[in-house]
């Protein structure tokens, strides 16, 4: 029997997330917000680090990767509950649709997941090999490196993608999310789910754990090598450039574990989580990075003071 004969939904229902219903319009307005100075903010970015020749290093050029991802994370989502939060009829999303937010959510999702492990790996050899880094860490290594992740993050969306809609949709249409998530499109399968479960827990769980699991590994060796500086100073400068880092790490791999490591959770919890997810942490890389960031710091004031940069 083919696709078309197999599936019969068109369209889905987004249940959206839970909140009194005289509240839908001052959450419209605090995610408008969120959503403008996530894009304005992480484009900011952006362009610092392509005009400041201070910022063409490794580390920088993977944190305007993370930059760029960040954007469009958050585009997958965001736009979609402004319209659910706005118009009666804005949380239903067509069945193309709904296969499209899938794709780039776990695309974008999986390749940051790579990305934030590769740049742990950027700053265990700054800090451990400062004086072979630069060979080590060239221009060639560093785009195969950033183009490692975007291409394995779309393999393994793509993966995900095929399994969940090759299954038969033939019944309920409402899905329990706010956005187009596996788990939650599962359960409105006409079909045996429990191969895509599995796929789901090692590809999303485990792979989350294992990037967890690396990133570890690698700042117990940042810290031993930043221990053993001499200087207080240096010390300093090397603990807050990984502090950084190891803000996003831990906001962006934690709601994940909490989410996909309890296959058939139907928690109405897991879904305040993945907000703080798709919805917070894209914000937060502009900000940890700005705030805390000595050198991106000292690039905006050169904006602010000469209008142009150097």
């Amino acid at each position: 029997m083919d696709r078309q004969n197999e599936s019969f939904v068109a369209t889905f229902i987004l249940i959206g997330f839970p909140h009194a219903p005289d509240l839908g319009a001052t959450l419209f307005g605090i995610f408008l917000v969120i959503y403008t100075l996530t894009l304005l903010g992480n484009l900011l970015i952006l362009l610092v680090i392509k005009m400041d020749s201070h910022l063409h290093t490794p580390m920088y050029y993977f944190l305007a990767n993370l930059s760029f991802i960040d954007m469009w994370f958050s585009t997958v989502s965001v736009p979609k509950i402004l319209m659910g939060l706005l118009y009666t009829d804005g949380w239903a999303i067509s069945f193309h649709k709904c296969v499209a937010q899938l794709y780039f959510f776990y695309g974008l999702a999986n390749t940051e997941a790579f990305l934030y492990t590769v740049m742990s790996y950027d700053r265990y050899m700054a800090i451990t090999y400062p004086l072979q880094y630069v060979t080590i860490m060239s221009g060639k290594i560093c785009t195969l490196l950033a183009g490692g992740t975007w291409l394995s993050g779309a393999i393994h969306s793509a993966v995900l993608t095929a399994l969940t809609f090759r299954l038969p949709y033939c019944g309920p249409n409402q899905i329990e999310h706010y956005l187009c998530d596996a788990p939650a499109i599962l359960k409105l399968a006409c079909a045996d789910t429990s191969v895509n479960e599995m796929v789901i827990f090692v590809n999303i769980g485990v792979l989350a754990s294992a990037c967890g699991f690396l990133i570890f590994l690698s700042y117990i060796s940042i810290i031993r090598a930043i221990l053993k500086i001499r200087t207080a100073e240096g010390r300093h400068k090397a603990f807050q450039t990984c502090a950084s880092h190891c803000t996003v790490v831990l906001c962006f791999f934690g709601p994940a574990l909490i989410i996909y490591l309890r296959p058939g959770s139907k928690h109405v919890i897991d879904r305040i989580v993945a907000i703080f997810q798709t919805v917070i942490t894209p914000l937060l890389n502009p900000l940890v990075y700005t705030l805390r960031n000595k050198e991106v710091k000292m690039a905006l004031f050169r904006l602010k003071d000469r209008g142009n940069f150097v």
